[in-house]
């Protein structure tokens, strides 16, 4: 199974470390550190334009940047795996 991540990026379901919200992750240091980081060692893609970012998705193979809002990509990995209650 795949995680939609937006535009025409998807990733495994397995190699999905964690879905961060980029308002209330960004306000550390040690979160601005690592973006940092993870950009000057060619290991994070932004999907879309920089200002559309909403979340951070950290998975197996880098830090991707994505237009799509945590909680919308939580539903979708939830679902993904069979964890959405019934209504």
């Amino acid at each position: 199974m795949f995680l939609h991540l937006g535009e025409n990026v998807i990733v495994p379901k397995n190699s999905v470390i964690g879905i961060f919200d980029k308002d209330i992750c960004c306000n550390a240091i040690s979160t601005r550190e690592f973006l940092e980081i993870a950009e000057s060692e060619k290991k994070s893609y932004k999907i879309g334009s920089i200002e559309k970012t909403k979340t951070f998705v950290l998975t197996k193979e880098g830090l991707y940047m994505s237009p799509i809002s945590s909680s919308t990509l939580v539903k979708r990995f939830g679902h993904i795996f069979g964890l959405e209650k019934d209504k």
